[in-house]
């Protein structure tokens, strides 16, 4: 029988250039998803931190990761306001005017350097100091103004210098609320893009929370409970959602009557709650104001010495001589 021609030459390269030209097909499909993928804007997911403004000489940290990730650390480290056995020091006032306190008598960082001389003595062995601007952000006015609540907003720019300070001088921020006739938790949403930054907490100031027929600076001023709560877990979220450090949350009273049913305020996760005792006088007058009003079983506890208006200004040795203990102290 004769041999039959081998026709498996030309068999076999037809099959190598189908499979050559399949793989230039897959890989320019390939090319084609990866150069998609890289035009896809990226979508935050819930409860991840928007993104914040830095200024560009001083840049903020901010979180930027996903949730779950680990907070930015406050300064000097760590995630809780008093971890490590802190004791924090603060200068009290708004910007633009040293008539409220200390805090507005000199640009930021003339007053940093006269805080951190201020806080010293109360440095003891294990137990480092924070330093803290507490920025009167919403003030009380006399009159109801444009929007009847009888008080406003200083300037976001004015907020923004003490936020840029304080990361240059690693400082915590603390914004003040005296909110007239408007609710707290109305005004602090006004500032939550300033609380989403990791360095700034929230002070309530009931002295100047009006009822609806009262006026700022004619009557003393008081919250329930209720709104304090509902202020407190607002902000909980806020820094839960953002994955943000331990929060100071300040609450300031120096009469019984200005905090209605205190005992029912709640602890809120990821938030530092302090009862911050004011009230100027004699020495004498602010132990038994500190005595009447404090509640170490709630809170960590505060207290305020006034430059001005104090008789026989106390020294850190007799604020730290308090008992129960005091763990943050404002100067105005």
């Amino acid at each position: 029988m004769p041999d039959q021609p081998d026709n498996r030459g030309p068999v076999l390269v037809l099959v190598l250039l189908l499979l050559v030209a399949l793989l230039v097909v897959a890989w320019g499909v390939g090319q084609e998803d990866a150069d998609a993928l890289t035009l896809v804007e990226p979508v935050e997911t819930p409860g991840s931190a928007a993104p914040q403004e830095a200024p560009a000489e001083t840049p903020t940290p901010t979180h930027g990761g996903a949730p779950g990730d680990r907070p930015v650390p406050l300064p000097d480290g760590g995630t809780k306001v008093f971890g490590g056995g802190h004791f924090l020091v603060a200068y009290y006032g708004t910007g633009q005017t040293p008539a409220m306190g200390v805090l507005g008598e000199s640009d930021p960082d003339t007053m940093d350097a006269r805080l951190h001389r201020a806080a010293a003595p109360f440095r003891r062995p294990g137990r480092p100091l924070r330093h803290v601007y507490e920025l009167i952000a919403t003030i009380a006015d006399g009159s109801p103004g444009p929007d009847g609540d009888y008080s406003h907003d200083v300037p976001r720019s004015v907020v923004e210098t003490y936020v840029r300070a304080a990361h240059r001088n690693r400082a915590l921020l603390l914004l003040d609320l005296q909110p007239g006739r408007s609710g707290f938790l109305e005004v602090a949403k006004r500032w939550e893009w300033a609380l989403r930054d990791p360095w700034v907490g929230l002070a309530l100031d009931p002295e100047w929370r009006m009822g609806p027929h009262q006026v700022p600076a004619q009557t003393i001023g008081q919250v329930g409970a209720r709104e304090v709560n509902r202020t407190s877990r607002w902000l909980s979220r806020l820094t839960r959602r953002a994955d943000l450090p331990q929060k100071l949350f300040v609450l300031h009273q120096f009469r019984v009557d200005m905090v209605e049913h205190i005992e029912d305020v709640v602890r809120r996760p990821g938030l530092a709650m302090v009862q911050h005792v004011d009230g100027f006088g004699t020495r004498r007058q602010k132990r038994a104001t500190f005595h009447t009003v404090a509640r170490p079983q709630q809170f960590t506890l505060g207290f305020k010495l006034f430059y001005d208006e104090d008789v026989d200004l106390m020294g850190a040795r007799a604020v730290r001589a308090l008992r129960p203990t005091v763990r943050f102290v404002s100067y105005q």
